[in-house]
């Protein structure tokens, strides 16, 4: 398989490939299905002869896997067996739109099953023992999946975790009333206009910042733009449950690192500081210096949160 100039995803299946992003070593990619639709999943076996874990990499809203695939090797070489997903309605995962650029989903259920069947698939050459790795919206998947008993894991680590939205009430109350009225399928806001690393809210690394743009110009489908009103309320009622009395309690013993980007700009940081101050066994990070994606900033932001993840494993012996 070519490893250099960009390439289209191709029908057999093969991920998308861009200079200087190899996938996880042994990696194989999957198709399933979940509710109805054709869904994409990576899994990539440990580099060692025994796997400490299987680390499951949820990622967060636009993402898919192969932006991923350096925090996967970052995995392996720490000896974990990883599986990464392209949710429903994004990646190249099967679009609910006949808009392919519209970031849509009825409910959160959706991703969870996704997820769900995704690792039962994968279960039989698995570790049976799983963590997890979750970004942004990824966070509220995989809490959501948590608390709920559908995926259970030894511990969790957290990057900037999606358990709040900054939209303020009267914004709640209109989005609420538009998706009643049958607008749920319309844009929350118009399309941003052309992108640009200077004053972007996601990262201070150009290259990991470029990575994801040349992606995208590889395989176009991987595009996808800005949430409709649907989304936006699923989002505001998977967040509002983790606060509601008991919702969290089966977790109360389940290690978690909490991190929050010191820049935050796209999520409500104060949400995932208030939910690790509920959870007995749960760390909360401020990542200074960080802005959202704190698993693609600079390799010194990184290394923050690696080292918080790292020390999570070894109090686990994980």
């Amino acid at each position: 398989m070519n490893t250099g100039a960009p390439t289209r995803a191709d029908a057999s299946g093969d991920w998308v490939r861009v200079e200087g992003n190899p996938p996880p070593s042994g990696a194989s990619l999957i198709w399933y299905e979940a509710d109805g639709r054709r869904l994409r999943m990576l899994y990539a076996p440990a580099s060692g002869t025994s796997a400490r874990a299987l680390a499951v990499v949820c990622p967060g809203r636009t993402e898919f896997i192969e932006k991923y695939f350096e925090v996967m090797r970052d995995l392996q070489a720490r000896g974990f067996a990883c599986v990464c997903f392209d949710w429903p309605g994004q990646g190249l995962s099967d679009r609910l739109l006949a808009d392919p650029l519209r970031g849509h989903i009825g409910r959160f259920d959706a991703y969870v099953g996704a997820l769900r069947a995704g690792l039962d698939l994968i279960a039989p050459r698995a570790p049976a023992t799983r963590i997890v790795v979750a970004h942004s919206m990824g966070g509220a998947i995989a809490l959501e999946a948590m608390r709920t008993g559908q995926m259970e894991v030894r511990l969790a680590a957290f990057s900037a975790p999606m358990w709040g939205l900054p939209v303020s009430p009267p914004l709640q109350i209109y989005a609420r009333l538009a998706r009643a009225l049958g607008f749920g399928a319309v844009r929350a806001q118009p399309e941003a206009g052309e992108e640009v690393f200077e004053g972007n809210t996601l990262t201070h690394d150009a290259q990991r910042w470029g990575l994801y743009r040349r992606l995208i110009a590889a395989e176009p489908r991987l595009r996808l733009g800005q949430p409709t009103i649907g989304w936006v309320v699923a989002a505001l009622d998977v967040c509002a449950g983790f606060f509601r009395p008991g919702a969290l309690e089966r977790l109360q013993a389940c290690p978690m690192l909490v991190a929050s980007a010191a820049e935050e700009a796209l999520t409500d940081p104060s949400a995932a500081a208030r939910i690790a101050a509920r959870l007995a066994a749960a760390r909360h990070l401020c990542v200074e210096g960080a802005r959202h994606e704190i698993l693609m900033e600079t390799d010194a932001r990184r290394a923050v949160w690696l080292a918080a993840f790292d020390q999570l494993c070894a109090d686990n012996r994980i």
